[in-house]
């Protein structure tokens, strides 16, 4: 009985032990201190929230303290937002409404909680298309209040750190959407920390094998490492203590999700990471001259004692990134032959740098300085204005703005324009005036003509050319990189694409009505299959353009069975009723039990589960499932792009799958081979493969140059355990400096 009682009162000194936890962060903020409207939000939403679990056991209150202590310390912002964040799932949860927050706190407090509100269930919710309307929604509340995404941030941040007590096919669908949106968003907000761990907790509830292997070769490595460190910053140390500067030295540790990331996409082994260790220098300037002055002078000072890298010199101070980032990158020859990356920030850089968004605009001096946040802001509001008809084309348009890394081109005048990597002059005049895109026939290239299609460089110097009879092309689709042309061109032809889709329509209608059938969902889905096309819209397009052969409707897809009954009892099995049972396969659409693994076996391969043949994954691999329309499972490899947009777009029909096969099946696999052309070579690596494993090859090809080869084996194995074994005893043979598998 007395440890019943004791209960409640554990929870809530918990509970106050964080809110304290809260209010002491808040002390040490230069924001002016409203510690009362700070204590009436805490204790009107642990009212709101009395007596509610989170999965993991403790109270929900819990999470809310935790996202306002994210929201203050890890951002850096004030009151109004610890407040929003306090209360940012009571209008959701409870029976309070938007009102009730605005009269007790304010209209501020209440817009920002209902932009939350708005958003909830992560960036998206159950179907496809609300998963991609809400993720709109929170673009159109961040536009109106950037504080909405930035709480939106923490509390993703939380249910990231707290993902381990979630079923397994939420946890993909989680991490999968924190990968695909929110990581990417942060880093463009410029919260570098919060998109590191946002990554590494992705990766870790993805891939937890992986994950724990680069977590252990790192603790290994960690103490020479720190020797290795401490030898390089010595010398550095020394000299800026002579200058004068008040500067501080950190080790930067490349994060594991970052190493991984590296490993899988140049095929190298761990030990092949060169740049896990970099060093960064934040200091504080003094005298008369500027910080981007100061910044140069460190730079000297630095490659007076290591030689630098003379291609890997990044300047960041005199054209910051577009999300605010501001330093100056070198790499240099270190001790032992040790390329490292030597950062070099000023305090205020360093801030931006590690709050982003919210010190950003602490630093802000006037109106009329608007940075390239405020311009990417407004790129997003402009999006808005013009929406793709289809709200997943519109996220896949908005993750275009997301990732895109910038270049500077020149206007024919010399004013500078920040533009997205990759990005054509067609681009280009689209980002001047949507007009002057319309009427684009070519460009000039530093004075040399070039067509639309032309990519630009760095520092190239553009001039548009136009003509008041050109019209957008098709084909233009095809020219263009950017959201914003994207978005453009589309919303021009979509008004032209209206009416071949309503004659596609129309066309399909009349073909199933010749054969007695109508426009439901099963009958469409056959004839997508059938034409392998995913939208339905799509389908009527293409139908009313004329693409498809549409005599296929009725004379393939629902060809008309003329089977008299004879022929019927001739091909009917001769077996008793018991044995028909058994001879019958497992029904498509029999059920799938989502909360439970789905397991992958023999008998059910092509029955009930396929493998996508995007990335092809193999008994081993780390996998999910996603159910099509038709109930059958594709498996994917879970770091897979195509699985990556499933999870953000289809997060309800994601199941976790695991394997239970018997090495009985085989599967084609691509092991690439890097070594000395040495004579006998060949001969060993193909006994160590057919001899000691007993594998068989498909086929080989092998190129050598200047003494050194590269060869391709493509080999037939069961599962990851038949490579992982054939990588480890290939690569002890002397001449052979890399195995790795690889996809073509």
């Amino acid at each position: 009985m007395s440890q019943t009682e004791l209960e409640p009162l554990t929870d809530d000194e918990l509970i106050q032990q964080e809110f304290d936890a809260l209010l002491v962060d808040y002390s040490k903020t230069s924001h002016r201190q409203k510690v009362e409207l700070i204590t009436k939000a805490f204790n009107f939403a642990k009212a709101a929230h009395k007596g509610i679990k989170r999965r993991s056991g403790e109270p929900y209150i819990m999470h809310p303290l935790a996202v306002a202590r994210i929201v203050v310390r890890e951002i850096g912002l004030g009151s109004t937002s610890i407040c929003s964040a306090l209360l940012h799932d009571v209008v959701e949860d409870t029976d309070y409404t938007v009102e009730d927050i605005e009269n007790l706190f304010g209209a501020k407090i209440a817009q920002i909680v209902d932009g939350l509100t708005k958003i909830s269930g992560g960036v998206f919710a159950e179907k496809a298309s609300e998963q991609a309307e809400n993720f709109r929604k929170l673009l159109i509340t961040m536009s109106d209040d950037i504080r909405v995404i930035l709480i939106k941030l923490s509390d993703r941040l939380h249910n990231m750190r707290t993902l381990g007590s979630m079923p397994l096919a939420k946890q993909y669908k989680i991490a999968g959407e924190t990968q695909y949106i929110y990581a990417p968003l942060a880093h463009r907000l410029g919260l570098f920390r919060i998109k590191t761990e946002l990554e590494n907790l992705s990766f870790k509830f993805e891939h937890p094998d992986a994950f724990k292997e680069i977590e252990d070769k790192l603790a290994v490595d960690e103490e020479s490492r720190n020797e290795f460190y401490k030898e390089f910053s010595e010398p550095i140390n020394k000299k800026l203590t002579e200058m004068g500067y008040e500067f501080k030295l950190r080790a930067r540790l490349k994060s594991v999700y970052s190493i991984w990331r590296k490993m899988s996409t140049r095929n190298i082994p761990f030990e092949e990471v060169y740049d896990i260790l970099a060093e960064r220098i934040v200091f504080k300037p003094h005298g008369e001259l500027t910080e981007k002055e100061q910044c140069w002078m460190l730079y000297s000072a630095i490659t007076a004692i290591y030689k630098p890298h003379p291609e890997r010199i990044r300047d960041w101070v005199s054209t910051p990134k577009a999300n605010g980032y501001e330093a100056l990158h070198v790499t240099v020859m270190g001790p032992h032959g040790r390329w490292v990356e030597v950062q070099i920030r000023s305090e205020r850089m360093n801030d931006i740098a590690e709050k982003g968004l919210a010190a950003h605009w602490k630093y802000k001096s006037g109106e009329s300085d608007e940075s390239e946040l405020d311009k990417w802001l407004k790129t997003i509001k402009e999006l808005l204005e013009h929406p793709e008809p289809n709200a997943i084309d519109f996220m896949d348009t908005f993750k275009l703005n997301l990732f895109a890394s910038e270049i500077f081109v020149f206007t024919p005048k010399g004013d500078i324009k920040t533009i997205a990597q990759g990005a054509t002059a067609l681009d280009f005049a689209y980002s001047v005036h949507s007009e002057l895109g319309n009427h684009c026939i070519g460009a000039k290239v530093n004075h040399k003509l070039v067509p639309l299609s032309y990519k630009l460089n760095s520092g190239d110097q553009v001039e548009i050319l136009t003509s008041k009879k050109q019209t957008p092309q098709p084909e233009w689709l095809d020219y263009v990189t950017t959201a914003k042309a994207k978005a453009r061109l589309k919303a021009l032809f979509k008004k032209e694409e209206k009416a071949f889709v309503v004659e596609g329509q129309k066309r399909i209608e009349e073909i199933l009505k010749s054969v007695n059938l109508g426009l439901e969902n099963e009958n469409i889905v056959r004839i997508l299959n059938y034409y392998n096309i995913t939208q339905r819209g799509e389908l009527y397009l293409q139908a009313g353009k004329g693409i498809l052969n549409l005599d296929d409707i009725s004379k393939v897809i629902f060809k008309p069975k003329t089977q008299n009954v004879f022929v019927k009892y001739l091909k009917m099995p001769f077996v008793s009723s018991s044995d028909n049972k058994q001879a019958q396969t497992v029904p498509i659409d029999s059920k799938i039990d989502k909360k439970k693994p789905f397991k992958l076996t023999e008998e059910n391969a092509g029955k009930t589960y396929t493998l996508a043949d995007c990335c092809h994954p193999i008994p081993g691999d780390d996998v999910l499932g996603y159910v099509d329309d038709s109930e059958k499972i594709i498996v994917h490899k879970r770091q897979c792009p195509v699985a990556a947009k499933l999870k953000s777009s289809y997060g309800e029909r994601i199941v976790s799958a695991e394997w239970a096969t018997h090495k009985v099946l085989s599967f084609v696999e691509i092991l690439e081979i890097k070594g000395i052309d040495k004579k006998g070579v060949l001969i060993q690596i193909l006994k160590v493969i057919s001899d000691g494993y007993g594998v068989n090859i498909n086929k080989m090809n092998i190129e050598t140059d200047a003494g050194i080869f590269v060869g391709r084996f493509y080999i037939y194995v069961h599962d990851t355990e038949d490579i992982n074994n054939l990588c480890r005893n290939i690569i002890k043979i002397k001449e052979i400096n890399s195995v790795q598998r690889i996809q073509e």
